[in-house]
């Protein structure tokens, strides 16, 4: 839109150069465009369990992250035999670990869902929920329950997918 203006304002002014570089870089920006909204990225689930080096690599790695976002959560939550526990991948990049503890009434207690930065963009979020809907159904999970968020950014992102409040916890119905 930059661009275009600037070739205008070139053109009303009779501003040759400014005309001239807004005029040769239209073309790349209408380009680079269309090659951005034409994209269309892989997701995937990666399941793992407790004794997954990949696990503990994750869990070292992005340890200072996730003790802002889940300062509660140990390693040996992933280890009930009643958890669920997967990355999200994305473009073949783990971007996401998700562990939940799976009630018998079919509530997923979040153990932890932390999101690497650089992916926080909520795509990993409408992955999970909305798009892998029918997986967490066929694990038997009804609704997904976060008890503890001492992280306002978290909050915000549940808002975002759907989550609700309820007394001291967010929940969201599968």
């Amino acid at each position: 839109m930059g661009c275009v203006f600037f070739v205008v304002y070139g053109a009303m002014l009779n501003a040759i150069p400014v005309l001239l570089t807004n005029s040769i870089l239209l073309p790349i920006n209408i380009y680079y465009l269309f090659s951005i909204y034409r994209y269309h990225e892989k997701f995937d689930l990666l399941y793992f369990n407790a004794n997954d080096p990949i696990a503990h690599k994750f869990l070292d790695y992005y340890q200072k992250g996730i003790n802002d976002y889940f300062p509660q959560f140990t390693p040996s939550q992933i280890t009930n035999e009643h958890c669920i526990n997967f990355f999200v991948l994305r473009d073949m990049a783990v971007a996401n670990m998700f562990s939940a503890t799976v009630t018998p009434d079919g509530e997923a207690l979040v153990n932890i869902n932390f999101t690497v930065e650089k992916f926080r963009d909520y795509k990993v979020g409408q992955y999970i929920f909305k798009q892998e809907k029918q997986y967490l159904r066929n694990q038997g999970i009804t609704k997904i329950v976060y008890k503890q968020l001492p992280n306002n950014k978290h909050i915000g992102f549940l808002k975002v997918m759907g989550f609700v409040k309820e007394s001291n916890c967010w929940t969201k119905v599968i």
